[in-house]
């Protein structure tokens, strides 16, 4: 994150995923980089390895629609990843103002009788939280700030069983919805970069956002969660999400969460 040229990064880090034998290109001597050279990314997505190069040094940053649908096909990206190329791609946008957690917000929360609930920004900044979400977990304490909980909080490993799926979930949304030109994102990024664990995933450019799934808790007092999230955004403060964890109905993860309070 120390460069800017944030488009140029993502089509070399995922030309170095796509593997070479799948791409049906001629072998041609001996490989030192691993998948796609540049040439053979250009020469699959339909363009010159000149404008590819600048791309990539990010001398060109706002190629065609175009040429970034060649670019998605030729590194075999999902939707989540062609949606985030796209948005590398678009003219940095005006920034919203950060909003502050209105009142109508924190009753929602508050409704949410029974449900760990809270706000983030697209940061991962705990905005705001109900007592449930804060019995859950210290991470949902307003001021925390996600990630670096998730990779720095030793409370955190023990409270997910499956940390190492949810560490990388962390930072493939991370990279989706925060914006990667906003200077305090940046920092984040910078300070993330101390963990060895963060860097690994941060260095593969995966972009998923945030989505409705059982995420697995092993709590301190109640013991085993099993819980759907779901994500929100705030209607007129875009930049902020709501998440809800649901247990289901009936079930021995209902039980153990009234017993958090």
């Amino acid at each position: 994150m120390a460069s800017d040229n944030v488009l140029g990064e993502f089509l070399k880090a995922r030309r170095g995923r796509v593997p070479h034998s799948r791409a049906d290109l001629p072998a041609t001597g001996r490989r030192r980089v691993p998948g796609l050279r540049r040439e053979e990314l250009a020469r699959l997505a339909g363009i010159s390895e000149p404008y590819l190069t600048r791309l990539e040094q990010g001398v060109d940053r706002h190629p065609s629609p175009q040429v970034l649908a060649a670019l998605a096909r030729a590194l075999e990206l999902d939707p989540d990843a062609t949606a985030h190329l796209f948005a590398l791609a678009a003219p940095r946008p005006e920034r919203p103002p950060e909003s502050e957690v209105s009142a109508d917000v924190h009753q929602l929360l508050d409704a949410f009788t029974g449900a760990p609930a809270y706000v983030r920004n697209r940061r991962f900044d705990v905005q705001a939280a109900n007592k449930t979400a804060r019995a859950l977990s210290p991470m949902y304490e307003p001021g925390h700030n996600l990630a670096l909980d998730m990779f720095f909080d030793p409370r955190v490993r023990q409270l997910l069983p499956d940390w190492p799926d949810i560490a990388a979930q962390t930072a493939a949304a991370l990279r989706a919805e925060a914006d990667p030109r906003d200077p305090a994102t940046r920092s984040l990024v910078a300070e993330l970069e101390e963990s060895d664990d963060f860097r690994r995933l941060w260095a593969r450019h995966d972009a998923r956002p945030s989505r409705d799934e059982l995420k697995r808790f092993v709590h301190p007092v109640v013991g085993e969660l099993a819980l759907r999230r779901q994500a929100l955004t705030v209607g007129g403060a875009e930049q902020l999400v709501v998440i809800a964890y649901q247990a289901a109905p009936g079930s021995p993860s209902e039980a153990a969460l009234a017993r958090l309070l």
